[in-house]
């Protein structure tokens, strides 16, 4: 039985733990200390050394691991070197902002964590079942009086039945016809307007053929054509013409 490589280790692959963050957040969970204290160029080069071990161990490494020990040999030596000034960006400032997201990614961690560890439905707790046989009968209650029952039907019956509205055609006395009667007929004394009225069928028609001749009597008095007056109210109205 041929012997094991002494630096051959046996490698994980977990969907759940892959990519450089996971990485940094192992390291720094290393470091025993909270992960805003952390002190990051400790941090890099622990990173740095991993990367240097999975080289030797003929690892593939991804891009994003090699791109990332790049980018953090960089900010090791932003730390290192006397602060600028006019430096964009403050390397402090991305040292923080990457010891913000590995807080993110351990408060995340630490919830998918608690939330799996949850009694699971099927697994860990079962529901209860309905019993065989057992059926539900749903029996609608009304409680409606006789007036209610009689006042719908009598809503529907009239939104039903309404019948349309046509109204009735009625004869009227036009005022052009008030007009020209009143100018032929008037004469030189005063007369009472009532005597110029046409005969009328009804009393509806009496009613019009009365405004039409007074409104007519109102636009020949206007037109200098006639003469209007009334003693009191209430009173007959004499007309008379004026020629």
């Amino acid at each position: 039985m041929p012997q094991a490589d002494e630096n051959q280790q046996l490698t994980l692959l977990l969907g759940s733990w892959e990519g450089p963050l996971d990485v940094l957040l192992m390291l720094a969970r290393a470091q025993k200390v909270d992960l805003a204290q952390i002190s990051i160029v400790a941090l890099v080069d622990q990173y740095l050394a991993f990367i240097a071990s999975a080289r030797n161990l003929r690892l593939e490494l991804a891009a994003d691991y090699l791109v990332m020990a790049a980018w953090l040999a960089y900010l090791k030596s932003c730390l290192l070197l006397p602060s600028d000034p006019a430096a964009d960006p403050d390397p402090h400032d991305l040292a923080a902002r990457l010891q913000h997201q590995l807080a993110r990614l351990d408060a995340m961690r630490d919830a998918g964590a608690r939330l799996m560890a949850r009694d699971r439905a099927g697994v860990d707790t079962f529901r209860r079942r309905h019993p065989e046989g057992l059926r539900a009968t749903v029996r609608p209650a009304y409680a409606a009086s006789l007036f209610d029952v009689l006042s719908a039907y009598g809503n529907i019956r009239t939104r039903r039945d309404r019948p349309a509205y046509a109204p009735r055609r009625r004869d009227v006395f036009g005022l052009d016809d008030a007009l020209a009667r009143l100018a032929r007929l008037v004469g030189r004394d005063w007369t009472d307007l009532t005597a110029y009225l046409p005969a009328a069928p009804d009393e509806a028609f009496r009613r019009s053929a009365l405004a039409s001749s007074f409104v007519a009597a109102l636009e020949l008095t206007r037109q200098g054509r006639a003469e209007l007056t009334q003693a009191d109210a209430f009173t007959p109205v004499l007309v008379r013409s004026r020629g």
